[in-house]
């Protein structure tokens, strides 16, 4: 890929993580959700500048309703299949600041052993992994997708008292399905989807995570 195409597609899958961060609820500065392609080209390139690359592309928010839950974001250098030693640095990050949950984003798929270690390593350190091809769109503003508003605890209690249903009782959702992983979905969440109707002027349906 030509260095231009480059910058434009890592620009595009930056705006999305920071979008994917502001609606899971942590705090993302205005200034990273209206970024243009010029303002990251200009840090992009004094990344370069130094002698820089990706790995110095580390996003680190705070969630607006916990201050204690903190998520880090890290993007791999290499451009090849990902083995263990960009995950021992991601981890090695997180020891340092105390953390146990990451989002790793990709150029390449990852190796068997690096999916086991990072399987291996749970519960200690959750790490979600993105591929950049999942990123450059922004799944949630697609025409075709409606919009999805995940549950809290107390919110998806009140619905299954209020329809007095149990929660097997629901239409579900997959937690590999690609909006449920935009959200960090967890097994037994519940998202409520809304989509448009021409007669009641929106329908409403609610998911489990599975």
């Amino acid at each position: 890929m030509q260095s231009e195409e480059i910058n434009y597609r890592l620009w595009r899958v930056r705006k999305t993580v920071f979008q994917m961060l502001h609606d899971r609820g942590y705090h993302v500065a205005e200034k990273y959700l209206e970024e243009t392609r010029e303002q990251f080209e200009q840090y992009w390139k004094d990344i370069l500048g130094r002698g820089g690359n990706r790995n110095e592309l580390v996003i680190l928010v705070t969630k607006k309703s916990d201050p204690s839950d903190q998520i880090i974001v890290f993007f791999p250098d290499e451009n090849k299949p990902v083995g263990v030693k960009p995950i021992r640095v991601l981890t090695e990050k997180m020891e340092e600041r105390n953390l146990n949950h990451a989002i790793l984003v990709v150029q390449q798929k990852l190796t068997p052993f690096a999916r086991t270690a990072i399987q291996e390593m749970g519960p200690k350190f959750e790490i979600e992994v993105f591929h950049e091809s999942e990123l450059v769109v922004n799944v949630t503003k697609h025409v075709l997708v409606p919009e999805h508003v995940p549950l809290t605890s107390d919110e998806k209690r009140s619905l299954l008292e209020r329809y007095k249903v149990k929660e097997n009782q629901l239409p579900r959702i997959q937690q590999t399905d690609p909006v449920a992983r935009y959200f960090g979905l967890k097994k037994g969440q519940v998202v409520k989807i809304i989509r448009p109707s021409e007669t009641a002027g929106r329908y409403v349906t609610y998911r489990l995570c599975f």
